[in-house]
């Protein structure tokens, strides 16, 4: 069990299991499926917390400023590091969605 605390504002990453007849150019770990038609594979999600939930659950909100709700205990989901933000930065939501995130909370 991972020991991490998370706060809003934390830039995560989420690995997604995916199944396709075709891969996108981000996918790793690419294997075919039992019939041969389709292939698994992971894609790596690059998200934001926007809330920290009761019962160990958090919000996150994806670059587009959907949300989703995971366990803070995913094995999937990891913080992300110096060289994953450096990297992907373009990729990760902006910080103005967190803000919007906020304003919406108190407005309701």
């Amino acid at each position: 069990m991972k020991n991490h605390s998370y706060q809003a504002g934390d830039l995560v990453v989420y690995t997604l299991p995916k199944q396709s007849p075709s891969p996108g150019p981000r996918a790793r770990s690419i294997h075919p499926s039992q019939m041969g038609d389709d292939y698994r594979y992971l894609v790596d999600k690059f998200w934001m917390v926007a809330e920290v939930l009761p019962d160990n659950m958090l919000r996150l909100v994806t670059r587009r400023g959907k949300y989703r709700v995971v366990s803070a205990d995913d094995l999937l989901l990891h913080k992300a590091g110096w060289w994953q933000r450096l990297r992907n930065r373009g990729r990760f939501p902006a910080l103005e969605l967190l803000q919007m995130h906020r304003a919406e909370a108190r407005s309701a």
